[in-house]
């Protein structure tokens, strides 16, 4: 089935096709969690497929089988969209960008802290990824940050950003939108 996710997307059409996806989850007892990026391939010998009819289902097809008001009933995760890794990422990535600079702290010792902080973040997760997805997602952030933030990198990145233009800039922006002007 084949849904536009693009920004121009009509929004009915992705809340009947999110509707129609949890429904399906539910019906057939699936992860929540799975982010659909990886599948078996279909093509490989190691499994029998069976082919039903060649063209795909519509979501209207499939809507006629489930109980889409369940779905709206049922709270979702919210992680369920973006998927438990990307979330772990984007959590962690967002702390680390901030907390390297406390200290530019040896390569070791920054590494262990974001593998601490992944698996942190991800024991509040409903169903929580192993420590080995953990331990990979923290190496992947630790190494990126401890090689592209360092003191000079950031004292770059604050002088092209904090120029006196672009703060005074920054403050006519802000106070023509504050409620005081």
């Amino acid at each position: 089935i084949a849904v536009r996710t693009a920004p121009d997307a009509s929004v009915k059409a992705l809340k009947y096709a999110a509707a129609v996806e949890r429904s399906l989850c539910e019906k057939l007892c699936a992860d929540v969690n799975y982010s659909g990026l990886i599948c078996k391939n279909p093509f490989h010998l190691e499994w029998l497929v069976m082919e039903w009819r060649e063209e795909a289902y519509t979501l209207d097809e499939l809507a006629d089988y489930l109980d889409l008001s369940a779905s709206e009933r049922r709270s979702i995760d919210k992680h369920y969209g973006m998927g438990r890794n990307c979330h772990l990422f984007e959590m962690t990535r967002k702390w680390a960008y901030r907390a390297i600079r406390q200290g530019w702290p040896a390569f070791s010792q920054w590494l262990e802290a974001v593998i601490q902080r992944v698996e942190m973040y991800n024991a509040s997760l409903p169903v929580p990824l192993s420590l080995a997805e953990c331990r990979a997602i923290g190496k992947s952030i630790a190494k990126y940050t401890h090689r592209n933030f360092t003191p000079e990198t950031f004292a770059q990145y604050v002088a092209d950003t904090h120029t006196p233009e672009i703060q005074a800039a920054r403050g006519r922006k802000g106070g023509s939108k504050s409620k005081r002007s």
